[in-house]
C-alpha cells in the first residue's frame, strides 16, 4: 500500500510539472526557445529525478520521467521552428548521465530519510537552482570553485556545449563528475544504514569537484538559436575570477 501511495505522489508531481511545461509552452511559445538551454535543462531535469526519486524511491522512476520531461521540451520547441540540435547523440548523453545522478541522490535521500526524503530533495534543488540563476544574472557575483562543487552546474555546462559546442570531448570532466557521483551515491545508499560510507561520498564529491576546476569544460561560442537568448555557461577554472 505505501508503495502505490509512493507512486501516486510521485506521478502527481510529474503530471503538474509537465502541466507547468505545457501551460508554459501554450501562453508563451517563445519561451520554449529559453528552455532549450543548458540551465534550464539541468534545472528541469534535477528537479523532475531528484524529487520523483525521493518520493517514489525508485532510481528508474526518476531518471524515466526526467529523460520524458526534458525530451518533451526538446520536440515541443522543434515543433515551434527551433533548429535540429547540432549533437543529438551528445545532447542525450548528457540529460541521461545527468538523469541519473540527480535521480540516484533522490534515492538516497528516500532511503536514508524516510517519508521525509521528498522535501530534503526539494531544498537541494532549490538551493542548485538559485545559485545557477545567480550566476546568469550576475556572473562576477559569486566565486567560480563555488560553481565548481555543484552537480548542477556540471550538468549545465555539459548539456549546453551538447547543445551549442562540440558535443561530449569538450564535455568529458563534467560527464565524469556527474558518473561518479551518482555511482558513489547509489553504493552509499546500498550500504545504509552504516554512516562511514558518507565519508566515501564526500570524498569522492571533492575529488570529481577538483577534476572539473583543473579540467573545466570550455564556454560555447552560441552556435544554437536556442541559445542566442542567454548568456554563456560560465566556464570553471583555476584560473577564473574570484
Amino acid at each position: 500500500m505505501k508503495t502505490r501511495t509512493q507512486y501516486r505522489s510521485g506521478a502527481g508531481l510529474a503530471a503538474l510539472a509537465a502541466a507547468a511545461v505545457l501551460a508554459l509552452i501554450l501562453l508563451e511559445p517563445s519561451a520554449v526557445q529559453a528552455l532549450v538551454d543548458g540551465r534550464m535543462l539541468a534545472v528541469l531535469l534535477m528537479a523532475m529525478a531528484m524529487i520523483v526519486a525521493a518520493v517514489v524511491g525508485r532510481l528508474w522512476v526518476g531518471v524515466g520521467l526526467a529523460l520524458l520531461l526534458g525530451a518533451g521540451v526538446i520536440v515541443a520547441a522543434r515543433g515551434l521552428g527551433l533548429p535540429a540540435l547540432p549533437h543529438p547523440v551528445s545532447t542525450g548523453l548528457a540529460m541521461i548521465v545527468a538523469s541519473l545522478s540527480f535521480a540516484a541522490r533522490g534515492s538516497l535521500f528516500a532511503r536514508a530519510y524516510p517519508g521525509r526524503g521528498w522535501l530534503i530533495a526539494l531544498f537541494v534543488v532549490g538551493g542548485e537552482a538559485a545559485i545557477l540563476v545567480t550566476a546568469s544574472v550576475q556572473p562576477a557575483l559569486l566565486p567560480a570553485w563555488l560553481l565548481a562543487l555543484l552537480p548542477a552546474q556540471w550538468a549545465s555546462a555539459a548539456i549546453q556545449t551538447a547543445l551549442t559546442g562540440t558535443g561530449t570531448r569538450a564535455a568529458a570532466s563534467a560527464l565524469w563528475a556527474l558518473a561518479g557521483t551518482g555511482a558513489v551515491t547509489l553504493l552509499v545508499a546500498r550500504l545504509l544504514p552504516r554512516r562511514w560510507p558518507y565519508a566515501l561520498m564526500f570524498t569522492a564529491w571533492l575529488a570529481l569537484s577538483a577534476l572539473v576546476w583543473f579540467r573545466p569544460v570550455p564556454t560555447p561560442a552560441a552556435a544554437h538559436p536556442a541559445a542566442l537568448s542567454a548568456p554563456p555557461v560560465p566556464a570553471l577554472s583555476p584560473t577564473a575570477s574570484g
